[in-house]
């Protein structure tokens, strides 16, 4: 069997896109190491002699030895487990020091414990930051976090930002925090005053803001979405048309097409995505997948703008009118939905039924020649075999007068 040269190139085309995709894909994998590399305690870069500042990185980072200087950590897991004469700048997920630190801590992280002395001052952006008994600061704390809990001592003034702030140590100083809720402070545990700043709630809009919000929404989408309606009408509107015809003599088909497409597709994928060979092609499916899904916007625009102009108005006219309806209809409040939902289900059915009729290994029934006779069908059509037209029908000869 013969394909017809169009559908044969636009299958040559996406094949060898999938192709492409699949191997890019494989390549990603197969470069990727068989196992996660095992997390080992890192060495600081440059000569560790214990002097100068100190870098580390690594999964899992911890300071044993002394240093005279500045400690700059990022890890996943930080422990300072030395004294340190300079600052310690650090960066991580869980952060415990226990060492003593002449200088300034700034940290940020989710859980950040200091059970070691810290001569001077703290700047703490964590979840949760925790300062035991053993723990203390010798000048002031600053920072935020959801949870603070303060057993140790502070010697100069705290200033935080808290969800809930617990205070059985002692604050040199004075303690200001903002938060929604009464700090839990022990008797005699501040020296100084307690200021409580409750944070202010950002201002509901009105409704006129709110109006104006959607109206300049739409304006946007009105002039946005309409430049790629004109493209689409004047630089595909055969395959608009012939993906929206779909949709002219069985609505209902495509409907129960694209809705059923749109619960396996991502099934499918999902599954694709579990096994390693499948992966790739996984990815090369949600790729297809999600520019048929963009697309079903601009057939839509294109099958209302049919509905409206049942004459031979330019593509472009039927795809910008029916896309300025579809997107005020995408605007309403509620109506929204349905309309969005009718666009995907729709669109999606029409684009299935679509490459299911150009497939390329579709059998196609040739008319039989036995109809005509060599060179007797009209020429380009049926039963004509390349030889000579027939012959024009002998006008007859105009009457005598």
């Amino acid at each position: 069997m013969r394909l017809p040269p169009t559908p044969r190139r636009a299958f040559s085309i996406v094949l060898a896109a999938i192709l492409l995709v699949l191997a890019a894909g494989t390549g990603a994998f197969a470069s990727s190491p068989a196992s996660a590399p095992q997390s080992l305690p890192a060495a600081p870069y440059g000569e560790n002699d214990g002097s100068g500042p100190q870098f580390y990185s690594g999964l899992t980072v911890d300071v044993r030895d002394d240093v005279s200087g500045d400690v700059y950590v990022s890890a996943q897991r930080i422990t300072i487990s030395g004294n340190v004469t300079g600052d310690i700048i650090a960066a991580g997920q869980t952060i415990n020091i226990t060492g003593n630190v002449d200088g300034n801590v700034r940290l940020a992280g989710q859980d950040v414990t200091i059970s070691g002395e810290i001569s001077r001052s703290g700047t703490i952006f964590a979840s949760t930051v925790d300062i035991t008994d053993s723990g203390s600061l010798g000048d002031d704390l600053v920072g935020a976090a959801g949870d603070i809990d303060i057993a140790g001592a502070v010697g100069r003034d705290v200033q935080v930002g808290v969800g809930d702030l617990t205070i059985d140590g002692a604050v040199g100083g004075n303690l200001t925090y903002t938060s929604n809720d009464d700090a839990s402070i022990a008797d005699g545990a501040v020296s100084g005053t307690v200021e409580r700043i409750t944070p202010q709630e950002s201002d509901e809009p009105t409704q006129g803001e709110l109006f104006v919000g959607w109206l300049l929404g739409l304006l946007y989408a009105l002039v946005a979405l309409s430049l790629i309606t004109v493209l689409a009408g004047w630089l595909f509107p055969r395959l608009l048309h012939h993906v929206t015809d779909r949709l002219v003599p069985h609505p209902w088909k495509a409907l129960l097409v694209g809705f059923v497409a749109s619960i396996v597709v991502p099934f499918a994928v999902l599954l694709l995505l579990f096994t390693f060979v499948g992966a790739p092609l996984a990815l090369a499916i949600l790729l297809v997948w999600i520019t048929l899904t963009l697309a079903t916007f601009v057939f839509g625009a294109y099958y209302i703008g049919r509905l409206l102009f049942r004459g031979n108005q330019h593509p472009v006219v039927k795809a910008l009118v029916g896309g300025v309806i579809l997107i005020v209809a995408l605007h309403i409040p509620w109506l929204n939905i349905l309309v969005w939902l009718a666009m995907v289900f729709f669109g999606l059915g029409a684009q299935l039924l679509a490459i299911y009729d150009r497939r390329p290994w579709r059998r196609v029934s040739a008319p039989s020649r036995d109809a005509y006779g060599p060179g007797s069908g009209p020429e380009n059509g049926p039963g004509y075999d390349g030889g000579q037209p027939p012959p024009p029908p002998v006008q007859p000869p105009p009457p005598v007068q």
